[in-house]
């Protein structure tokens, strides 16, 4: 830990159901889900007048239909929020020149590179109040949660305490008088699992975690995640800010309309995966050691497997084998049974040289499928949410379509909230919009 608070932890407020809100005004102060719209969708970000009925983040959209049915329902609008996150980094990176983003709406900055007179509280805290007004101005009202604390760790939990659009100085040396009365969830690492073996020791709050020896901890959750949570539960945190944050991994995944049960069916999946890794890994020069299969079954239950390579690959054929060899063993121990929806092929543990291939000819597994594959869900091609222009009306979003009928609102930004016409989705006035 440092001396000083001087580790900003930043994070856009439901960063992408903001952008919407901002960029349509008929949803202002309106519930607005982003995500996988469909029967199978997952949601990626919830307006907080949508968390107020309880949607939140990565719960099926079913579910949040279920919730908060008169949600405003929309597909994510990447071009966009890419463009917003450009403005925000460009702000911190003119802070300082030690800025690690986390995602596009999520970044840690270091202020003792920002030359600032002094790091008392008081200044990092101007500092801060400063950096959030001009996110509001440059993106146009959109507004962050900023924690300031002496490590990262804390930081990220300080900006998370009054959201939105709040500010927590976390004073160094009541590091721990934060957290001692959190639950033991709040220390990164401690999924549902985790948290469950805890409690089973009689493990709770972070109070509880402190008072454990890392010998006890070891035994629990193994050597590295338990040395770590040892030191995370006494705030013991001394990882430097990383402004260039390199390719942890490359990976390919999709959700199917119907849950796969039939092992070779998703073996030749994961072979068809596979393959697209292999290529985003050759076309980057990149090759890797760990292979990773990710399997979301029918009730949300997420189950992860990995193998490691005693040195790197990009061999489609190698990845596919190791990835059928993890499916096999979920198949083995019963873990699929009821059904998978998602299904995916990671490769991590990344590397700039390669082995040859340790399986040998690596053809048979480019070879094409011998069973019909099912493709992944896809969007529409009239979108929910997607920016359009009609040759008389202007510029507009699709706000519905189906049976061939885009119906469409138009406003922008820039304008009240606009009138709602439909149209037929063939119809040549109607074009998707890109901003040149």
């Amino acid at each position: 830990m440092r001396a000083q608070a001087s580790v900003m932890h930043l994070d856009l407020d439901a960063f992408f159901a903001s952008v919407e809100q901002r960029d349509k005004p008929s949803l202002r102060g309106k519930p607005v889900i982003v995500g996988g719209i469909g029967g199978r969708g997952v949601v990626s970000t919830a307006s907080y007048e949508a968390r107020t009925f309880g949607v939140r983040s990565a719960m099926s959209t079913r579910e949040a239909r279920a919730l908060c049915g008169h949600a405003a329902f929309l597909y994510p609008r990447f071009h966009a929020y890419k463009r917003v996150s450009e403005q925000v980094f460009g702000i911190l990176r003119d802070l300082s020149p030690l800025v690690e983003p986390l995602s596009l709406d999520e970044a840690f900055v270091d202020l003792a590179a920002a030359g600032l007179p002094d790091l008392e509280v008081d200044t990092v805290t101007a500092t801060a109040e400063r950096i959030r007004a001009e996110v509001a101005e440059v993106t146009g009202g959109l507004s962050a949660s900023v924690g300031l604390a002496s490590s990262k760790f804390i930081a990220k939990i300080a900006s998370d305490l009054d959201k939105p659009d709040g500010l927590v100085v976390v004073a160094p040396g009541t590091e721990l008088d934060l957290l001692r009365p959190m639950n033991v969830k709040v220390i990164p690492g401690v999924g549902p699992a985790t948290a469950e073996r805890l409690r089973r020791a009689g493990i709770h709050t972070v109070a509880d975690l402190e008072q454990v020896s890392v010998e006890e901890l070891v035994r629990l959750v193994g050597k590295s995640h338990g040395t770590n949570l040892y030191k995370l539960a006494r705030a013991q945190d001394d990882r430097r800010i990383e402004p260039e944050r390199e390719t942890k991994s490359v990976s390919v995944e999709g959700t199917y309309d119907t849950d796969l049960t039939d092992r070779p069916l998703m073996e030749q999946i994961l072979t068809r995966q596979a393959t697209e890794v292999a290529a985003r890994l050759k076309k980057n020069g990149l090759s890797g050691r760990t292979i990773t299969i990710k399997v979301r079954l029918y009730d949300f239950t997420t189950i992860n497997r990995s193998a490691t390579l005693p040195a790197p690959t990009d061999q489609a054929g190698t990845i596919a084998r190791l990835a059928r060899t993890l499916l096999g063993e979920l198949f083995t121990a019963g873990e699929t049974a009821g059904g998978v929806r998602l299904l995916g092929v990671g490769v991590s543990g990344l590397a700039d040289w390669i082995q040859e291939d340790l399986f040998g000819d690596d053809v048979d597994d480019e070879a094409e499928p011998d069973l019909p594959l099912p493709e992944p869900v896809r969007r529409p091609t009239w979108a929910a949410g997607m920016d359009v222009v009609h040759a008389e009306m202007g510029r507009g979003w699709v706000w519905g379509s189906g049976r061939g009928v885009v119906t469409v609102r138009f406003e922008t930004a820039e304008t009240p909230a606009g009138p709602v016409r439909s149209y037929a989705a063939d119809d040549p006035d109607l074009q998707p919009y890109t901003e040149s």
